[in-house]
């Protein structure tokens, strides 16, 4: 296997660092401070990070076809121009839970927006049950998919669009649907891995070029690689913070893995023997490289 080599690229100190995601067209990487209310977009050629305030929580972004990005801020996803710094808002869910907020979102390989929400929380899994999955269609109608949800989280597809990953962190499992590209419909939830002692909670995850799984390990400090096919662990990957919270494959090739971190919820002590919690790392030498990141088409 290539020698792995893990990173701090940017020392940001993010209070929530989350959705990372590499824009092909400016050879950037994009993410997000959740809490601390930022979008973030860091180049690497130049070391510049440039950022945006969302005056909201902020869960994730995604580039937009027709130009500039959306988010998920607040109940609402949001149309973003970078250049003037003006958001508008496109359509508003879980309008009867206005405690919720919507967390990880990705976009299908045919440009659906697929996004789910949580309840506010002061402290981890302190509110249960309160989310949803929807997806939003390019005509910006909304569907939606799941509800009971703990904490929305990670998700991507198969290679071949057929099956979808997705993550409720608090069920500690990965699990996988059926899908339908043409319809967005899923069905037919299975397992495809459990999570085990010291891993911590399954939170953001990536598909490979192999097909494989990556899944940060928010509390395990790590990224784990999963085989879907067999339910594997194949490798694990660990960082010098715990709360490791998604990651994003990046860079020229995609031979990179950018994983994001938190440091809320650390006490004094914690940020002392973490002095780069929230920080957002690069690993290189996997073996492996990722795919581009679909764009919305709403």
């Amino acid at each position: 296997m290539s020698s792995v080599k893990v990173e701090c690229v940017v020392k940001e100190s993010a209070s929530i660092g989350e959705g990372p995601v590499w824009e092909e067209s400016e050879q950037t990487l994009m993410f997000v401070d959740i809490t601390g209310q930022k979008i973030h977009r860091w180049s690497p050629s130049t070391n510049q990070i440039q950022s945006l305030e969302t005056g909201g929580t902020v869960g994730f972004v995604v580039p937009r076809r027709s130009g500039g990005y959306v988010a998920g801020v607040g109940r609402s996803i949001v149309a973003v121009d970078w250049s003037t710094q003006v958001m508008t808002s496109l359509v508003v869910v879980d309008e009867d839970k206005t405690n919720n907020r919507l967390n990880d979102g990705k976009v299908d390989p045919i440009g659906r927006l697929l996004a789910g929400t949580m309840g506010r929380e002061e402290q981890p899994a302190e509110v249960r049950k309160q989310g949803s999955l929807f997806s939003v269609n390019f005509d910006l109608s909304v569907t939606k998919h799941l509800s009971q949800v703990d904490i929305s989280n990670g998700m991507d597809w198969s290679l071949d669009q057929k099956t979808f990953f997705y993550i409720d962190s608090l069920s500690l499992t990965v699990d996988a649907f059926d899908y339908d590209t043409n319809s967005g419909e899923i069905g037919n939830r299975r397992v495809v891995y459990r999570m085990e002692k010291g891993e911590g909670l399954p939170d953001g995850m990536t598909v490979d070029s192999d097909g494989c799984l990556w899944v940060a390990c928010y509390n395990g400090g790590r990224v784990i690689n999963i085989d879907p096919v067999t339910g594997v662990r194949l490798q694990t990957v660990s960082l010098p913070v715990t709360k490791t919270t998604s990651c994003c494959f990046g860079g020229p090739d995609y031979s990179d893995l950018y994983v994001t971190s938190a440091c809320l919820g650390l006490n004094e002590s914690g940020r002392r023997q973490q002095p780069l919690a929230g920080s957002t790392f690069r690993v290189t030498g996997l073996g492996v490289k990722g795919q581009p990141s679909n764009a919305f088409s709403g």
